[in-house]
């Protein structure tokens, strides 16, 4: 005879084990957006790539990862979230190893297109199994401050770990460090997740949605990723962009009548959730973009070397875990919405400092105070925005408003790559058209881009002002539905990781 699972809680060692297990899940996808980009230059001269085709290493990635997030986080409430997290694990494990021994570029892109697949399978799927795990409401808050920590800082850790890899064991084992992470992975969800049947039941899959979801994103997030190379003014572009928005229109009428949608459009009816989300989005566009202009900066201008670049971001990995517990603690006693608008202040100005560094800038003096400020914003900006997302969803849509939430961030970050490289190229196109020396323009170009940023941190946290504020219900998160049919927990004694 089958027993519904008890409500697990953050003081029992076996919830501690899953908390740890799912955000080794989201740190395993956040890092692989970031690890390889200070392997680029060592990817490019051994596998033959050019300057222009070089960009698919981290845009590969991007595409499929943002293109399939909502198909991703929809199969998780009809499939089971154990079965699709061990899916895309297996994917991310196997994809990465091709990557690894790739011989040439098409191989190389192939394997990251295929890493974003199997991430946008895992993430939706870890959220969403730990916000229907701990289901008291300061536990979920907890919980779910440790997955913004870990969201947060992953980044940064990825560039350092890309640093060290590439000028240590070599550039491969940038791809080589995932399958041995899936190996540990895999087992680990067998051992503590129990096995779970579907959250949403229902007898027909929305097949026409579902291409019409991913076409549209797929085509969207190519287009943002492509426009700063083409160019914004250019007719390809704005044809793909237009292309997305008449495939994602008609992708929301079809939604509309669908028997058994893959988005039901009545989720947003959730207070604040579709405020959340944009939020999301306006914010990670501008605070995401540091990774790749300060990275930018300290490679190109000051001649930093990958190790060293990667070693700049240590405090900042620091920083954030610590603002986003302190953030995670203020959840309950102001909100998030106060959460969400304070560190987007704070970023804000963090990245207003940085848009001043100099082109013979030091270190101490002129990048780390920046660096420092952006990360004590960006982690009350993930707890905040990843409560208010989640709040009020019931069980059997959690892995939608995971996919949703995890969708707005990678679009976000494609947007904001998109729309300040155009700002910085052109800054420094302007400066070299007049004699200016290079670095100068390049700097120039940097400040620009920055300054940008810092403007969508400060429109995030005005955005901010129409989310949900989750610690005014504590009651807000709904108690999974008993189903009969879920196997029962196995005793924490059996559980290992």
């Amino acid at each position: 005879m089958t027993t519904v699972p008890p409500a697990l809680t953050l003081r029992s060692r076996r919830g501690r084990q899953i908390l740890l297990l799912l955000c080794a899940v989201a740190f395993l996808d956040f890092v692989d957006s970031s690890i390889t980009n200070v392997a680029l230059p060592h990817i490019l001269t051994a596998l033959g790539f050019t300057a222009q085709s070089l960009q698919w290493v981290p845009s590969a990635y991007m595409l499929t990862y943002g293109g399939f997030m909502l198909l991703g986080g929809r199969l998780a409430d009809l499939l089971g979230r154990r079965n699709v997290m061990i899916a895309g694990t297996a994917i991310v494990g196997l994809s990465s190893l091709a990557g690894g021994f790739a011989g040439n570029e098409g191989v190389f892109i192939a394997a990251r297109l295929d890493q974003g697949l199997g991430a946008a399978l895992m993430l939706p799927a870890a959220l969403s199994t730990l916000t229907t795990t701990f289901t008291d409401p300061r536990d979920r808050q907890s919980a779910l401050g440790v997955w913004a920590a870990i969201a947060g800082l992953s980044s940064a850790v990825g560039i350092l770990l890309g640093g060290v890899l590439t000028e240590g064991p070599g550039w491969r084992w940038v791809m080589f460090v995932n399958p041995i992470a899936c190996v540990l992975i895999i087992p680990t969800v067998l051992r503590l997740l129990p096995r779970d049947l579907p959250a949403a039941q229902t007898s027909r899959f929305d097949v026409l949605g579902s291409v019409l979801a991913t076409g549209g994103m797929l085509l969207l997030v190519f287009a943002l990723v492509k426009a700063p190379d083409q160019g914004w003014g250019a007719t390809r572009t704005w044809l793909e962009l237009a292309g997305a928005a008449i495939i994602l229109a008609c992708f929301v009428v079809v939604e509309r009548y669908a028997r058994d949608p893959i988005l039901p459009l009545s989720i947003f009816r959730v207070p604040g959730l579709a405020a959340a989300n944009l939020t999301g989005l306006i914010g990670f566009a501008g605070m995401l973009s540091i990774f790749y202009f300060l990275t930018l900066y300290m490679q190109t201008v000051r001649g930093y070397s990958p190790i060293a670049a990667g070693a700049a971001y240590l405090p900042l990995t620091v920083a954030i875990g610590f603002s986003a517990g302190i953030g995670a603690k203020l959840l309950t006693k102001v909100g998030s919405r106060a959460v969400i608008c304070a560190g987007a202040v704070i970023a804000a100005g963090g990245l207003l400092l940085l848009s001043r560094v100099p082109v013979d800038g030091s270190y101490l003096p002129d990048i780390l105070p920046g660096l420092l400020l952006v990360a004590f914003g960006v982690g009350p900006v993930f707890v905040g925005v990843t409560s208010a997302a989640n709040a009020g969803v019931e069980p059997s849509r959690a892995g939608l408003a995971a996919a949703i939430l995890n969708s707005s961030q990678q679009l976000g970050g494609a947007l904001g790559l998109a729309i300040f490289s155009a700002v910085g190229t052109a800054r420094v196109h302007h400066l070299l058209a007049v004699h200016t020396a290079a670095h100068e323009a390049t700097t120039s170009g940097i400040r620009y881009a920055l300054t940008a940023g810092a403007a969508f941190a400060i429109a995030a946290a005005v955005i901010a002002l129409t989310t949900a504020n989750t610690h005014e219900d504590p009651n807000e998160v709904h108690e999974p539905d008993p189903d009969p049919r879920t196997e029962p927990v196995q005793p924490p004694a059996a559980a290992g990781f």
